[in-house]
């Protein structure tokens, strides 16, 4: 998984799997959802993002070994 956080154009895109985006969703007007070809979340982007999201904090808990 990994999270970005664009400042200069307030985006915030968090991949949940590396793969070949086949289809992207627009949730509503600012929020995508990316999908692969057996339908499953590759990633989801936050446009405004500073104003929807807290992106100052950023907390990670279980992470796998």
């Amino acid at each position: 998984m990994k999270v970005q956080y664009f400042e200069d154009t307030d985006t915030l895109y968090i991949e949940f799997r590396d793969g070949d985006i086949a289809e992207s969703r627009d949730l509503d007007e600012n929020t995508i959802l990316d999908l692969d070809v057996d339908g499953n979340v590759c990633a989801i982007t936050f446009e405004h993002a500073s104003q929807r999201t807290d992106v100052r904090r950023l907390t990670v808990e279980g992470i796998a070994a």
